[in-house]
């Protein structure tokens, strides 16, 4: 059985991170010459392929493409690439596979040359992705999971989600034969420790931001490791990027206390809000566990800041007195504790980096002027819409000058992310368009706290102004329903009509009574029903759009998790076949 620091070393993490201007290549002996052909990548299974034209344009704006002379040097660095592949480093077991942040740290496993298996109580789409790339996957939990692979006779390593109760009969099988227990916090601690790690935190945009981060660090030859809690369709590993290093992008989850085993040399901290009302039991808490995950990074790191969140600011409050102000070097950042320097972002120019002037673009996205500490920088193009998404590239703006100071002039620096943040697409389920059929235009978002609920909308609005918008809301925890009854029935107010369905109650019983009934009473504004069956909802939305046909009506499917994540590809295949 591999031990703790075998399995470290089997992650590459047995070294302290080369300086970003020295960063290993991505594998012995490649030649670092700029021609036509960019280093094959591996593909979402596992194999290697070359970089689309559209990769190769972007890294053309960048450093650190790799060439080759001739087609057989090509072929000779594949097939030792391939043999890397298959010197399995050990087999590791995930209990709780299908979820969005495990599913993530499986796929890593497997890039980086671990046999792979899993379980779940149901299937998911992070499952697929895992099956193609060769994981075993199960549906339920036994020790059935366990059978040999063959590396070993029973797993090196568990790594087990949050929501894993400790009584789980492979939990407990793994403890009675002395298998290594890991939950995803000490998971992450050991993968992480010897990189550069830029935790990507915050109650809401953590996801976008992160992989608008690892995008836009790929894209610009950095060659990082990335972890991100949802699919990302630029990224070819689905949800993750398994580069060599030494940067790794990790979204840093607080559910939990998740991202309290993680020493990162950047964090960045998108807001902070009241959320996880079943472990938290009111913001004071959710502001405790983030000041703590500020006090680990590491001495010399950065905190990359909202300064428009008043959660966000609050976590450097309680080190006013001890802040060191740089006004004398022309800096406005400040030194908490001596230990970290201090960002912030924002569209108030009281922060480093703002935007101001935010605009549509004809890309359907939106355009901002960028300042830094007074001064213009940069028109920037997004392809998103929607006031958070500026804020979210503020925050890949402000990371990437934080890692990047040493390296290249600031205007050098910001011109290369420009570019590349003009190209970055979306990650799945965050107002992603499904399809269009008969006039009538089906998005889907993973929006369920009101905050991000009022943002998908704002994005929507801003991008359809004068189309009729008709929501469908499954809230997810009767927890958060009950606690935040009040932010939801005014979160949907410049929608035209909004149908809610039955709660979708996840790991809970519901002990608070909370009803969806009576937060479709409530809603103000808009009309608003309540439908609690999920086939009832297609019925009805079927019949209005038939009925309706180029109406040009916006259909936006808004919840996190349950049977509503199946609505929008039904409502599509209905529509088309009936169209």
């Amino acid at each position: 059985m591999a031990s703790s620091c075998a399995l470290l070393v089997a992650f590459g993490a047995t070294t302290a991170a080369a300086p970003a201007k020295s960063r290993p290549r991505r594998w012995a002996g490649a030649p670092r010459r700029r021609l036509g052909l960019s280093a094959p990548r591996r593909s979402r299974g596992g194999a290697l392929r070359a970089r689309s034209g559209d990769e190769r344009a972007r890294m053309s704006h960048g450093e650190g493409s790799l060439g080759f002379g001739s087609g057989g040097e090509v072929g000779k660095w594949e097939e030792e690439m391939e043999k890397e592949k298959k010197r399995k480093k050990g087999w590791v077991h995930f209990v709780g596979i299908g979820g969005s942040g495990v599913s993530a740290l499986a796929m890593l496993a497997l890039e980086q040359g671990f046999e792979v298996s899993g379980s779940d109580i149901k299937w998911s789409s992070f499952m697929d992705q895992l099956q193609r790339a060769g994981a075993r996957l199960f549906i339920g939990h036994s020790i059935a999971s366990f059978e040999g692979l063959t590396v070993s006779a029973q797993p090196d390593a568990v790594v087990i989600s949050s929501a894993i109760p400790k009584d789980n009969v492979e939990i407990l099988h793994a403890k009675s034969v002395g298998i290594p227990i890991y939950k995803r916090d000490g998971w992450l601690k050991m993968i992480t420790d010897k990189y550069n790690l830029i935790a990507v935190s915050g109650t809401h945009g953590k996801s976008t931001t992160a992989a608008m981060l690892s995008y836009v660090l790929d894209s610009m030859g950095d060659n990082p490791i990335a972890v991100v809690g949802a699919n990302v369709p630029q990224f070819s590993g689905g949800n993750i990027i398994s580069g060599s290093g030494p940067n790794f992008v990790l979204e840093a989850d607080e559910y939990d206390s998740c991202f309290l085993g993680l020493s990162p040399y950047i964090a960045v901290v998108t807001n902070v809000e009241w959320d996880h009302v079943d472990i938290f039991p009111d913001e004071g808490d959710v502001e405790n566990i983030f000041r703590q995950f500020v006090h680990r990074i590491r001495t010399g790191g950065h905190l990359i800041l909202c300064g428009d969140s008043p959660g966000a600011c609050k976590l450097l409050s309680e080190s006013a007195n001890d802040v060191v102000s740089n006004r004398s070097t022309g800096s406005s950042s400040a030194v908490l504790n001596h230990s970290y320097s201090t960002t912030t972002y924002g569209l108030s120019d009281n922060n480093d980096w703002c935007a101001s002037s935010i605009t549509p673009n004809s890309q359907g996205g939106q355009r901002y002027v960028l300042h830094y500490r007074g001064r213009k920088i940069a028109n920037i193009d997004l392809l998103l819409p929607g006031v958070h998404n500026v804020l979210n590239s503020l925050a890949v703006i402000a990371s990437v000058a934080a890692l990047h100071k040493d390296r290249n002039s600031l205007d050098s620096t910001i011109d290369s992310v420009r570019i590349h943040l003009s190209t970055f697409k979306g990650v799945s389920r965050r107002f992603e368009l499904l399809g269009t059929v008969n006039g009538c235009q089906i998005y889907d978002d993973y929006a369920h706290h009101p905050t991000e609920v009022r943002a998908v909308l704002q994005a929507a609005r801003q991008k359809f102004p004068s189309q009729a918008l008709w929501v469908v809301f499954q809230a997810h925890t009767f927890s958060r329903v009950s606690a935040l009854m009040s932010e939801f029935s005014t979160a949907f107010s410049i929608a035209d009509h909004v149908i809610v369905s039955e709660i979708y109650g996840g790991r809970e019983t519901n002990k608070w009574n909370a009803d969806a009934r009576d937060l479709s009473a409530l809603i103000s504004g808009p009309s608003a029903e309540y439908i609690p069956k999920m086939d009832d909802v297609l019925d009805k939305l079927v019949l209005k759009i038939l009925s309706e046909k180029n109406q040009e009506t916006v259909i936006l499917i808004i919840g996190s998790t349950g049977d509503i994540v199946t609505l929008g590809p039904k409502l599509l295949r209905a529509l088309q076949g009936k169209s």
